[in-house]
């Protein structure tokens, strides 16, 4: 049997695995990963590989970047961060049509500059602007489609886990790719908004206008802003200028935090458990996928199907955007079964350096992987924001809020497809400093 064959059969067991047993990702990488590499070379090999792997990854400096801002966001989830972004929006464009669902969007942007979770950033949102825009009868088709998308901008706006993930498996610089979210976050943002404009243009009942604010409320409102932006500025301001790593950002990040929020009262002891107690299970689950990906990795590196597949693309004779094309699709369904995060982690191995083949920049391509990632975050079955919206408003049907998404993935593919026409709107940030 060729050893690219065992790759492939490998790839399919692990996929009958998540598919058929609900196995948690990490473990089923893990598992095949070692069985792979047992039979290909030798369980001997296999035993000093996965021993050597889980303790490089367990002690490695470079991880310590994921709980950290993770637990950044979660300080700022529950010290009222996103509650005070939100009604300073509120107050500048909430008397438009639509303006409530609008305001969710900017709240959303701006709160996904200091934490890196789509569920944290969906959640969050969600438990300010679901009330408020049912108060003022906003559809549920609106609202709920608001919220479930808006958390998505956590994914792409740094500091989010998915880059750091993709940079430490491909040993990017985290630095690179946090600035290279930044403008594409933005212009999903402003995709958002338009779809929300459109559509309350076409249906003027599912965002009926709210009250007018003064111009000075405006302006008092802003003193809402100041905690996010500075703790943006500060922290990704200072990975640019070369002021902290990533490691020490967070955790400048991180001090901040607790300097604006506790003393103030903002964030109680019961915030502060929560908190630490939320960013252990996401940090645990994060380092058992990134150890599972790196056994399976591994695997596939010495049965060469990556390095095959690569090869092959590269002497195919059409355009390698068609090859990209077809590599966001499968990412597109894979989201639609199996956890995002999970899922993308499983395929760098194979996709990441076939897009190094086909000639793409390793940055900019790190980008596109991830913005189609967040649709797999709000895609059915597996969506993991729908149901955090479902679980927020438990009146809204689930098939409404299915529904709802739709008109959003439309603004997540245009977004795509300039970021394939336009690729320096991820790379003119990273640029600057060369």
């Amino acid at each position: 049997m060729s050893l690219t064959l065992v790759g492939i059969i490998g790839i399919v067991i692990l996929l009958l695995v998540l598919f058929l047993l609900g196995m948690p990702v990490g473990f089923a990488m893990g598992i095949v990963g070692f069985c792979g590499f047992w039979y290909v070379v030798s369980f001997k090999a296999a035993i000093n590989m996965v021993g050597a792997d889980i303790w490089t990854t367990f002690s490695s400096y470079g991880l310590t970047v994921v709980p950290l801002f993770v637990f950044l966001g979660y300080l700022a989830f529950n010290s009222g961060i996103a509650e005070r972004l939100y009604n300073s929006a509120y107050k500048w464009v909430g008397h438009w049509r639509g303006g409530l669902a609008i305001a969710t969007i900017g709240a959303d942007e701006l709160f996904a500059a200091i934490c890196g979770s789509n569920t944290a950033t969906a959640a969050t949102m969600g438990k300010v602007a679901l009330p408020q825009m049912q108060k003022y009868g906003y559809d549920n088709m609106l609202s709920s489609g608001t919220v479930v998308t808006g958390g998505t901008l956590g994914t792409v706006m740094p500091p989010s886990v998915v880059l750091i993930i993709i940079g430490l498996q491909t040993e990017q610089s985290i630095i690179k790719l946090f600035l290279a979210g930044i403008l594409p976050a933005v212009l999903l943002g402003i995709l958002f908004v338009l779809t929300i404009f459109i559509l309350c243009r076409i249906k003027p009942n599912y965002g009926p206008a709210g009250p007018k604010t003064s111009f000075a409320e405006k302006i008092r409102s802003l003193t809402g802003v100041i905690e996010a932006v500075t703790i943006f500025v500060l922290v990704i301001g200072g990975l640019y200028a070369g002021w902290f790593t990533p490691t020490e950002a967070g955790a400048v990040g991180v001090f901040f935090t607790l300097c604006v929020t506790v003393p103030f009262g903002r964030l109680n002891l019961k915030g502060l458990l929560s908190s630490i107690k939320d960013t252990l299970k996401i940090s645990c689950m994060v380092f058992f996928l990134v150890t599972g990906a790196i056994i399976f990795g591994r695997f596939l590196a010495v049965t060469r199907l990556p390095f095959e597949l690569a090869d092959f693309a590269a002497s195919l004779q059409v355009s390698p955007f068609i090859i990209l094309t077809i590599v966001l699709f499968i990412y597109f369904v894979g989201g639609c079964f199996i956890d995002s995060l999970g899922f993308l982690v499983l395929t760098i191995p194979i996709f990441f350096p076939l897009g190094l083949a086909l000639g793409f920049d390793p940055i900019w391509y790190s980008i596109i992987l991830t913005m189609v990632t967040t649709m797999g975050a709000i895609t059915p079955p597996v969506g993991v924001n729908i149901y955090v919206v479902k679980a927020l408003a438990p009146e809204i049907e689930l098939a409404t809020i299915f529904k709802s998404v739709s008109f959003f993935l439309m603004a997540c593919v245009v977004c795509i497809i300039i970021l394939t026409i336009f690729p320096q709107i991820a790379l003119f940030i990273p640029g600057m400093g060369q």
